[in-house]
């Protein structure tokens, strides 16, 4: 065989075979005067069948590195046994067919290189004597200096084993190997070293056979399957629902997924990459050098894949990609699953294993929506709630404690992979997986499971407003703006260091949709809180003027963002029934937890949440109870207020995380007074809020009013609680106050079942601000009522008169903060006290009641 010169390729972007099979007219001609040229040294007798020559016909045929002279031996030699062969036509049928066999063999596959191993049903079949060899085995020099610069777009097309004239070509890339030798059923053929880790020949069978290859390193021999020989595991409508931005179920094709595809076990690798010019998978199975493991691209898609066989579960892996500039840079899996424990950012490849035990629980959560139903939260920083334990170890923790005290839910502070933990998981790089800080993403489900089963919801805080600018994560993922908005200013977060994402491109919408999909399909998570809604909202979020440029219309909306999260919320609701989604959102954005078709007086269609966070509540009722008492009438609208909108939306009543650090001091320590008037003012707090329209939300730590900040590096001042504590009874008294309110919650309709609906509330008392006094009624579906009486003054109140209906024959104390049991000073009222006729506060009945010092009140009918 005699190479084709490498400048004779006017197609270099082509594979090779589809090349060399557009010149077969050139190709004959070459062979047919080589030929010509082979007869007519035969006839002279010449010594070009001498010794030398034949020794060099028995080295490797698919050796195209020894250039022309082995070539032209065989090719001579072979020639000359075809002239004898003709000249003795009339010899027997079985000696053509011996001459035959032997001019194959002697041509294509010598001796030395062609072994035969123990017959297999797999055996090739070579081809026929006259199919003429015209192809050289290597990789030419185009697609070779693409492979070891990483920029093939289709190694697949070269690499592997394809049909050519003549019969079947094998190359390899594998760097730093000594050897390579391809096993078919009963052939076995070392492959010439090609040098820079190339290896080919060319065998003369009639298709591409099963085979594997047998690679020599110093010292070691693995036996392997070619990676360059499989067929892509993504089919087309896949990759049109990634093209178009439907893909609802990203992760199940994108990322490293252990598979077994044409009957061999592996692993495909597969990342969106669009700006790349090629995307290699490195990794601890390759020894962190991706030279010999390119990827191909999936046309237009953006998307490229590599199925690596005998790669499985546990394997260390990130992607090498070259930019459009010719820089390389090493990336994490977007779509990792698993990932190390940083400060180490590799990822890993995983699956599921885990079995679930919360059918039940799965079947139930749909039966009520929650804005109708009881909703009190319980958030948690994770990592710091009881340090240093696992997710299997919170596991048998924190959902006795929860239930305990009555929670009906848990929010977990962002659990998705995050380099720096004092971000509180806030910026987060591996959006699909669970933090390795405290386990594996099985157990993680195992948490999650644990706490379906002690009846606990389980609502996660998602962060999709922006990501870090860490070099190996999301930034400039393939060499140009991808995940972010190309331009600077709508990338860049002023607030946080961090970039927005570009949520007009559909590729990065369906990344951030799908992912919402995943914690609630994948980990069976109840609902999830949306981080940072405001900041997503407005282009001129932060922004001073000339910072931002106003949207189409002129105004100041993030159009792209309202898309995002209507189609977002749409799909949740329509894919994972049970499940509510949370938006923190801190302004008057009309139409937050409007249905997404119901279009508003601004013009949009609501975003589709089920609850929004109040945070307007938050902060008025908080600057309130911040007032010395004496003061505190002066500043009564500041607790009256929130019902002027409290049915603009579906909300919840947060007291997070966000209030008790960074100076704002803990939720008691926000009270004025010594430390009897701070708890008594904590526990008047707590009842007025479980009472007031809305769920609740309480952070760790408050329910049994910790003095200090909440530190990550801490958690909770679980000491104070301790026997041997002198003033633990203190603490434990708010915790029981706290269990005693999500139990009368749970248990009294009227507090959450018309929690969004008008009818549900009425005033007894909004304007007795001289008295710091606050009296309403919440009303259950059947009319049935709770009456709440709040008192904010540092004094008891006797014979305070409070308008009531008049069909009530007797109300009954069901809760008082100021009992004993939580610390208090003991003014309550255990008998039922029954109504005049008087009527008072627009109401035709009236009670007199002994109101507490700095205390909530409950009453119901007897």
């Amino acid at each position: 065989m005699t190479p084709r010169p490498e400048s004779s390729d006017p197609h270099p972007e082509q594979p090779a075979e589809q090349r060399r099979a557009e010149q077969p007219t050139t190709a004959r001609k070459r062979t047919t005067a080589k030929k010509t040229a082979v007869e007519k040294a035969a006839a002279k007798k010449t010594a070009t069948t001498s010794a030398a020559a034949k020794a060099a016909a028995t080295k490797k045929a698919v050796a195209p590195g020894k250039r022309a002279a082995a070539g032209e031996a065989a090719t001579k030699k072979a020639a000359v046994k075809k002239a004898a062969a003709k000249k003795t036509a009339k010899a027997p049928a079985a000696k053509k067919a011996a001459a035959r066999k032997a001019a194959v063999r002697e041509t294509a596959v010598p001796d030395a290189v062609l072994r035969q191993a123990p017959p297999g049903p797999a055996a090739a079949q070579s081809v026929p004597p006259e199919v003429e060899i015209a192809v050289s085995p290597a990789v030419d020099a185009a697609d070779r200096e693409r492979l070891l610069s990483g920029t093939h777009h289709a190694p697949h097309s070269v690499l592997g084993a394809h049909p050519v004239p003549g019969g079947v070509v094998f190359r390899v890339f594998k760097p730093y190997a000594l050897a390579v030798t391809v096993v078919s059923g009963g052939l076995t053929v070392e492959l010439h070293d090609d040098g820079d880790g190339f290896f080919s020949g060319l065998l003369p069978l009639r298709e591409v056979p099963a085979y594997h290859l047998l690679v020599t390193y110093e010292g070691t021999v693995q036996e392997t399957e070619d990676a360059y020989r499989f067929l892509p595991t993504l089919g087309e409508f896949d990759l049109h629902l990634i093209g178009e931005g439907r893909h609802e179920e990203l992760w199940t094709v994108l990322g490293a997924h252990p598979m077994t595809h044409q009957g061999v076990t592996g692993t495909r690798f597969t990342v969106w990459a669009p700006n790349a010019r090629g995307v290699r998978v490195a990794g601890g199975f390759n020894f962190w050098d991706g030279t010999g493991f390119p990827l191909r691209s999936l046309g237009s898609s953006g998307v490229w894949e590599l199925f690596v066989p005998g790669i499985g579960e546990g394997e260390l892996y990130k992607f090498e990609i070259t930019r459009p500039d010719g820089s390389r840079t090493l990336r994490a899996d977007p779509m990792a699953r698993r990932t190390e424990e940083p400060p180490a950012t590799s990822s890993i490849v995983t699956s599921s294993h885990y079995e679930w035990g919360d059918a039940q629980w799965l079947e139930r959560r749909a039966e009520v929506p929650a804005h109708q139903a009881p909703f009190s939260v319980y958030e948690v920083h994770l990592p710091s709630w009881r340090p240093g334990l696992s997710y299997r170890e919170l596991a048998e923790q924190l959902p006795a404690y929860v239930k305990d005290l009555g929670f009906t839910h848990v929010e977990l502070m962002p659990v998705a992979e995050h380099p720096f933990g004092p971000s509180w998981g806030y910026q987060v790089t591996g959006f699909y997986a669970p933090t390795a800080r405290l386990g594996t993403p099985d157990d993680f489900r195992y948490l999650v499971d644990a706490l379906h089963r002690a009846g606990i919801g389980v609502i996660m805080d998602w962060v999709p407003a922006h990501f870090p600018k860490d070099d190996w994560a999301l930034a400039e993922f393939d060499g140009r703006p991808l995940y972010e908005h190309a331009d600077p200013l709508r990338a860049a977060h002023p607030d946080w260091g961090t970039l927005e994402f570009d949520f007009g491109r559909r590729e990065v919408r369906n990344f951030l949709v799908a992912n919402a999909l995943y914690w609630c399909q994948e980990f069976h998570i109840d609902g999830l809180r949306v981080d940072a809604v405001a900041s997503m909202l407005y282009l001129d979020y932060s922004r001073e003027p000339g910072q931002w440029t106003p949207n189409e219309h002129g105004g100041r909306e993030n159009l792209d963002a309202v898309a995002f999260l209507q189609e977002m919320n749409a799909t949740v609701y329509r894919r994972c029934p049970g499940v509510v989604t949370i938006a923190e959102e801190s302004t008057a954005w009309d139409g937050v937890t409007r249905a997404t078709h119901h279009e508003g007086p601004s013009g949009f269609g609501g975003l589709g949440f089920g609850l929004k966070w109040n945070m307007g509540w938050m902060h008025d009722s908080l600057q309130y109870m911040s007032h010395d008492p004496i003061h505190r009438k002066y500043h009564h609208h500041e607790m009256t207020f929130s019902m002027v909108y409290a049915y603009s939306e579906n909300y919840v009543l947060p007291i997070s995380h966000d209030e008790v650090v960074h100076g704002k001091r803990s939720l008691v320590s926000k009270m004025p007074g010594d430390w009897w008037q701070q708890r008594a003012n904590l526990r008047a707090y707590l009842g007025f809020m479980w009472s007031h329209p809305g769920k609740q939300l309480l952070f760790m730590g408050q329910e049994f009013a910790q003095g200090a900040e909440w530190s990550e590096a801490r958690g909770p001042d679980w000491w104070l609680l301790d026997p041997d504590y002198g003033a633990q009874a203190d603490h434990r008294g708010v915790r029981d106050l706290v269990r005693d309110l999500n139990t009368v919650y749970r248990h009294t309709p009227a507090l959450w079942r018309r929690d969004t609906e008008p009818d549900g509330f009425r005033w007894v008392a909004g304007d007795a601000a001289e008295d710091d006094v606050l009296a309403f009624l919440r009303y259950d579906g059947d009319g049935s009522p709770l009456l709440a009486v709040c008192h904010f003054a540092p004094v008891v109140r006797h014979a305070y008169r409070i308008g009531v209906p008049d069909d009530v024959p007797a109300w009954h104390e069901v809760l008082n903060t100021d009992d004993g049991r939580y610390g208090g000073s003991g003014v309550t009222r255990p008998d039922p006290v029954k109504p005049e006729a008087q009527g008072w506060h627009g109401l035709p009945a009236s009670i007199r009641l002994t109101l507490p010092p700095l205390a909530t009140v409950w009453l119901r009918p007897a």
